[in-house]
């Protein structure tokens, strides 16, 4: 089962807000897609939140994109930071990235995002939110899942 990023903002807003602007304080974050043969590609990415979405464009012909071609499954981790703050906690983000081609989707986002031609898109498609932060002296780790709502685990 997978949803939109609308539509999981509008289930939880509370933890769409903290992982959006978690992905909004950096640039630059990680993907991770499967090659061919099933191992991993890690690899940099921007990941995009506009129109109500969750976007990732990439390069035409890049392996990120081909890879997302042939199996749409994915993970997207936020960038870190410049040190171990860890500030706004650590989030990432997985599930299917679907190719967006319709022609009228396609030019409402570049005339919003202006990105360089020619570039792939896809639209995220959610299978898991997760957050993890420090609370005090406690490990909180808040999951999302479709269907199933927020889960929290603290740890001390």
């Amino acid at each position: 089962m997978t949803t939109s990023w609308a539509a999981f903002r509008a289930a939880e807003p509370d933890l769409a807000g903290a992982v959006q602007a978690r992905f909004e304080k950096y640039r630059h974050h990680v993907l991770a897609t499967l090659r061919e043969d099933g191992s991993p590609r890690v690899t940099g990415l921007e990941a995009d939140f506009r129109l109500g979405e969750l976007w990732l464009g990439m390069m035409d012909g890049s392996r990120k994109a081909l890879d997302l071609r042939r199996d749409p499954r994915f993970a997207l981790h936020a960038n870190p930071g410049p040190d171990d703050s860890m500030d706004g906690g650590d989030v990432r983000v997985s599930g299917r990235a679907v190719e967006v081609t319709d022609p009228a989707v396609v030019a409402g986002y570049m005339d919003a995002a202006k990105p360089p031609e020619p570039f792939h898109l896809f639209r995220v498609e959610l299978t898991e939110v997760v957050r993890v932060r420090v609370d005090s002296d406690e490990l909180v780790v808040e999951s999302w899942r479709p269907g199933r709502g927020i889960r929290v685990v603290r740890r001390t």
